[in-house]
């Protein structure tokens, strides 16, 4: 077929006619699908239903040490979690913290922690005149929303095919100290899927901040989230890069089981140099007396080691794969010749990123919830929710089925057609 781009007019408003009666049809019989957020399936979630039935009121709460798991005590997490979460992280167990449920709720009390007391003696942030923040740009809104929220100026930084681009990040944070971070998705990043390539992680390891207290913050989410069992990324570890490059306080890095397990009962970790830790644990001795180390033993006895983790992940890539490529494949049938959009092809992670013609992503966005179908909202990928080419959609495979995915699909194409040739009639001569 003839690209859009390519069409008269008289063609364009032909088209329109016959994709806006198409879209009409949506009116009188609208899907019901939520697509706005990257949540597992329940097939998915059953994977873990035998964890459940790990411990119970005859089972041996103790950990390996002896340790009481009901009871009050160790703060930074047993050590059999310790050791197999180190394996997830690719890390050595000395340096992690366990937490509870939520890798987000960790990064947000690093970040309030630092404000109100500094990094490891610094000013606290509350007392500067501004403070500055990268964002990799499509990227994470949840991240985007806590620097948001304590009031942190955000600058963007576009994500490439080998990740954030680290000529503006270097010149960035070498030569402006009110800049404290950047927010990083380094495997399968969401929303595009990129990984970062070993130059990258090798740049962002040699750093040379002008502020003493910025970091990294590493969040390693999609780590051993891959679709398929040979075509997988591979990322250099970036506390060991760290400490080569003489940097090792440079990073915080995080995760979850939060798509591995159960959102919400997971368990939440961080990875960082020794120096960090000591920082952290001084809050921590205020804030709490321990994370819930009997859902930290349910995890060790269900997974036992890191080869129980990666043949789980297993499962989970047999349960979203069919479902990535389905979203490819109508993707590239109703859209590949038209040149009204590009889309990531990931090898892992939960989404798809998609980039429309500018100026029409909050078109397509709402005229897809119109008809039954709610996406991501448009410009979620960027801080304040200000996409300024107004152009990417975040893609959510992993919650519908197979086949209520290629109903929103046709959709969602449907969408983006009538949304382009719109936006061409305005500017065509």
């Amino acid at each position: 077929m003839k690209k859009y781009t390519e069409m008269s007019k008289d063609e364009l408003r032909e088209e329109f006619e016959r994709l806006d009666k198409e879209y009409k049809k949506y009116s009188y019989n609208p899907l019901n699908l939520n697509m706005a957020r990257g949540k597992p399936s329940p097939a998915q979630l059953d994977l873990s239903m035998e964890m459940m039935d790990v411990l119970s009121s005859k089972a041996d709460l103790k950990c390996e040490d002896g340790t009481d798991c009901r009871n009050y005590g160790i703060l930074t997490g047993i050590p059999e979690a310790k050791e197999l979460f180190a394996d997830v992280m690719e890390v050595n167990p000395d340096n992690m913290i366990i937490f509870g449920n939520s890798s987000l709720n960790v990064m947000f009390d690093c970040i309030a922690h630092s404000y109100s007391h500094g990094v490891m003696g610094s000013t606290p942030w509350c007392k500067l005149p501004k403070v500055k923040w990268l964002c990799v740009v499509p990227g994470y809104d949840r991240h985007f929303a806590i620097t948001e929220y304590f009031g942190f100026e955000m600058i963007n930084v576009p994500m490439l095919p080998t990740g954030p681009d680290m000529d503006m990040v270097e010149k960035l944070v070498s030569e402006d100290d009110a800049i404290k971070g950047i927010w990083c998705v380094p495997k399968y990043s969401n929303p595009t899927g990129n990984s970062y390539s070993d130059e990258t992680v090798r740049r962002f390891a040699r750093l040379k901040p002008a502020a003493a207290d910025f970091r990294i913050y590493w969040d390693n989410a999609y780590t051993i989230h891959h679709l398929y069992d040979h075509n997988q990324d591979h990322l250099i570890e970036i506390l060991a890069e760290c400490k080569r490059a003489g940097n090792p306080d440079l990073v915080y890095k995080f995760a979850s089981t939060s798509k591995v397990s159960f959102p919400g009962s997971g368990i939440a970790m961080l990875a960082a140099s020794h120096n960090n830790l000591a920082d952290i644990n001084k809050q921590m001795t205020i804030q709490t007396i321990g994370h819930d180390k009997v859902n930290q033993l349910r995890h060790v006895r269900f997974f036992k080691d890191i080869h129980g983790v990666v043949e789980h992940m297993r499962l989970h890539a047999d349960i979203i794969r069919p479902k990535f490529e389905a979203v490819e494949e109508i993707l590239e049938q109703e859209l590949g010749e038209l040149g009204i959009g590009t889309w990531t092809k990931p090898n892992g992670g939960y989404f798809i990123s998609f980039d429309s013609l500018p100026g029409c992503a909050k078109a397509i966005v709402s005229d897809a919830k119109k008809a039954g179908v709610q996406l991501t909202k448009a410009g979620a990928t960027f801080p304040y929710g200000k996409d300024p080419q107004d152009s990417n959609i975040r893609i959510a495979p992993t919650y519908p089925s197979e086949e209520e995915i290629r109903a929103a699909m046709k959709l969602f194409t449907l969408c983006v057609k009538r949304a382009s040739v719109r936006k061409l009639l305005e500017t065509a001569e």
